[in-house]
């Protein structure tokens, strides 16, 4: 029986992992859980889980009455204490944003595997990440599609092998439309995700393609590849979720419906590799096209940024997270438009202060300044 950790239980990524807990509750446990402020889903948890530890932003007095036997944290640094908890075996870290970097660090040292689909983690502090799983001897697993399909795709092959990762990318709500015609974009209409179903940040991400940029960093970092042996592929229909090229010309694929509960599977049950009535197998009676085309970096500049800015190291990652996270914040909130999210973001990092070896807490300390400063921009205007 595998103990389960789940921050950021719940959101998109969160409740699937719940789907999968609860169709392999023979293989699978969860024992503790983080919530933000959704306090109500939180005692949904509590009634159907045994949980022995639990994380909200604000104290559970009525709760903690109702549930004695379980701890609860609250707070900010609630997270970081939970994690510290000795009673699971796999953290699986939901959490949107680089909220999700300190934590994993933790959960490392105290010598916990990780399932991750907090991409920030590894774009903000991969080297510092890698290091500890080094140190402390434990597992890190993707959690992202691509990632995952990478993953999948490697099985039983020699990493002196590979050519080259490729990444595929559906292309965002605006695949279809120029960067002119991105002048004029709604919320509306950058949430209107043609393949997946996500929470509302990594949606905009996608169509802005700052989620492609990030995949390429966590996936330089997980596999150990160099950047110039990872390539981002738009393929809209979503159904290969990346590809492996080897020295000899062969290419490995992994395809299947468009599905997160998929990958949340995989690294769960990792080595296991069963199915379940909750992801439905491809229908090959049915007529379905696949197409690729190539990344237009004029057309995507974030992509490419990113790509450079990895190719740095450093700091950098953190910033770049940083000033992505807070400008898509202001289009959430209605304060910029779509187009505006890369101009306050090259912005920032044009004005950045590079260090190459950062310590933990200095990546916290840009983090932090990278969102000041988009916030300043915006204010001044």
């Amino acid at each position: 029986m595998k103990k389960i950790l789940l921050l950021g239980a719940s959101g998109s990524i969160g409740t699937q992992t719940v789907d999968i807990i609860k169709e392999h509750k023979d293989q699978l446990q969860l024992v503790g859980a983080s919530v933000g402020s959704k306090t109500d889903y939180l005692e949904t948890l509590l009634e159907e889980f045994s949980l022995e530890f639990v994380y909200s932003i604000n104290e559970q007095s009525e709760l903690a009455s109702k549930y004695p036997n379980t701890r609860f944290y609250f707070g900010d640094k609630g997270l970081e204490e939970i994690v510290l908890e000795e009673n699971y075996d796999l953290l699986v870290n939901a959490l949107v944003g680089f909220t999700g970097f300190k934590p994993t660090l933790l959960a490392v040292q105290n010598k916990k595997d990780i399932a991750l689909a907090n991409k920030e983690t590894l774009v903000a502090g991969g080297d510092i990440i890698n290091q500890a799983v080094k140190e402390n001897g434990v597992t890190l697993l993707p959690i992202d599609s691509e990632h995952s399909a990478i993953l999948q795709c490697l099985q039983g092959h020699r990493r002196e092998d590979v050519k080259r990762l490729i990444i595929t990318a559906s292309g965002g709500a605006f695949r279809n439309k120029s960067r002119a015609e991105l002048a004029n974009v709604t919320l509306e209409d950058a949430l209107n995700h043609p393949t997946w179903s996500m929470g509302n940040k990594i949606t905009i991400d996608s169509a802005t393609m700052m989620n492609k940029g990030f995949e390429i960093m966590e996936a330089h970092y997980l596999f150990d590849i160099p950047y110039s042996k990872i390539t981002p592929v738009i393929h809209p229909e979503s159904i290969i979720h990346s590809m492996v090229e080897f020295n000899d010309g062969t290419i490995m694929a992994q395809m299947s419906n468009p599905d997160m509960r998929l990958p949340i599977r995989y690294a769960l049950l990792y080595p296991n590799n069963v199915g379940d009535s909750c992801v439905k197998t491809m229908d090959f009676d049915k007529m379905f096209s696949m197409t690729f085309k190539p990344v237009d970096y004029s057309r995507y500049p974030l992509v490419k940024i990113a790509k450079e800015i990895g190719g740095f190291g450093g700091n950098f990652g953190s910033i770049l997270n940083g000033a992505n996270d807070e400008a898509v914040d202001l289009f959430l909130k209605g304060h910029i438009k779509f187009n505006e999210i890369e101009n306050y973001v090259i912005k920032t990092l044009k004005k950045a202060h590079f260090i190459k070896h950062p310590s933990a807490e200095e990546l916290v300390s840009y983090n932090k300044w990278a969102k000041e400063f988009v916030r300043n921009i915006w204010a001044n205007n």
